[in-house]
């Protein structure tokens, strides 16, 4: 009679408590890994957002448009390009899309953005003049012109062989045209300016 009392005990608790009896017959490890698993699962997740966070962006190839260069193929455009920088302060060298303008380089900075272009070989700007303004930078004389659409100014170094453009985004600093100054002074001799007459 004690024994069927004990067991309708037994059978009242469990009615009283289902997950008990839910779990009465699985080994305690069985639970411990079935409630761990989710947790797990949320932590990786969470170091897998942050570690693709912190990866490097694949920057996509630049595109550039043809402009006139008859002399990219010179001796100052094939003396100078190899001796460029790979890098202009926060700037890198990008990869360009083929078939590329020849003797032309660009380095963006790491997220992308626009970039800073140079080319080599160009004809005389129709805008530098003997009235334009030059400004003097690590020894090379460079003429401004500014595309205020663009957000970006190019600067054309007019005192060597050939013309070399170097367009800056606007914010980008100093830096890419004191560090082309620096490539091009070591490496190209300069030459007397040859202006443009004066407009009429």
């Amino acid at each position: 009679m004690a024994a069927e009392s004990s067991d309708s005990d037994s059978s009242k608790a469990a009615a009283d408590n289902p997950a008990e009896a839910d779990t009465a017959g699985y080994p305690p490890a069985l639970i411990a890994t079935a409630v761990a698993l989710p947790v797990v699962l949320i932590v990786a997740i969470l170091v897998a957002a942050v570690l693709a966070r912190r990866a490097p962006v694949e920057r996509e190839p630049l595109v550039l448009g043809p402009v006139p260069a008859p002399a990219a193929d010179g001796p100052a455009c094939t003396t100078l390009l190899p001796a460029l920088p790979a890098d202009l302060g926060d700037y890198t060298k990008s990869q360009l899309v083929e078939p590329a303008p020849p003797a032309t380089r660009a380095w963006q900075r790491k997220d992308g953005g626009d970039a800073v272009v140079l080319r080599c070989g160009l004809d005389r700007p129709l805008e530098f003049n003997r009235a334009s303004p030059l400004q003097i930078v690590n020894n090379v004389q460079w003429f401004e012109a500014r595309d205020p659409a663009a957000k970006a100014s190019t600067w054309f170094a007019v005192d060597r062989e050939t013309y070399i453009a170097l367009t800056v985004p606007d914010g980008s600093g100093p830096t890419p045209l004191q560090e082309v100054s620096d490539t091009i002074t070591a490496n190209l001799p300069e030459r007397p300016l040859d202006p443009g007459p004066l407009p009429n």
